[in-house]
């Protein structure tokens, strides 16, 4: 998808389309930390509110990742390790939304999710040095551990990606031009 000869190798329509692939990953890390903002300034820390039978409101600080891996303050090299594990993944996403041949709507709304959610906790982790949690969902006597919308949006776009990956034309390789 390269513009004119002796342009800048972009053309109009595939900058319109990289624009339309990055609005998702701006609009989770703009709610998202609208929310996380909303949690610390109204919820203290370990605090909790019910909103229902199943649902809270709270407010925690998780130093390590998915599931509360790794969160242990006596692990002080896990924090460097995140953070640069993050920045790999918020660069290698970011490489893969400019190099999306194929305009596979799922395939570009999946990694501008999981770009925006990758951004959201990298924020977290630069200012908190650690990601805010704040929603809490137990169903069925299971307590799942809280998550936050960044989170949400990693999880949704790990499905259209997969989505994507298994839906696509039994022709196309992996960039989805021509055979594997």
């Amino acid at each position: 998808m390269r513009g004119r000869p002796g342009g800048n190798g972009v053309d109009g329509d595939v900058k319109k389309d990289l624009h339309r692939l990055f609005l998702p990953a701006v609009f989770i890390v703009v709610l998202d930390q609208v929310s996380k903002w909303t949690v610390v300034r109204f919820i203290p820390r370990s605090e909790s509110i019910r909103v229902t039978e199943f649902f809270n409101l709270v407010h925690v600080r998780n130093r390590g990742m998915a599931f509360g891996i790794m969160n242990r303050p006596d692990l002080p090299a896990g924090y460097y390790l995140l953070l640069a594990g993050t920045l790999a993944a918020v660069v290698l996403i970011s490489v893969f939304l400019f190099r999306l041949r194929e305009r596979d709507l799922r395939m570009g709304w999946g990694l501008s999710l999981v770009l925006g959610g990758a951004v959201g906790n990298l924020v977290d982790r630069l200012r908190y040095r650690a990601v805010i949690d704040f929603l809490d969902v137990h169903l069925w006597g299971y307590h799942w551990p809280a998550f936050n919308a960044a989170d949400s949006a990693i999880t949704v776009g790990v499905f259209l990606l997969a989505a994507a990956w298994i839906f696509r034309a039994p022709d196309s390789g992996p960039d989805g031009k021509g055979p594997p």
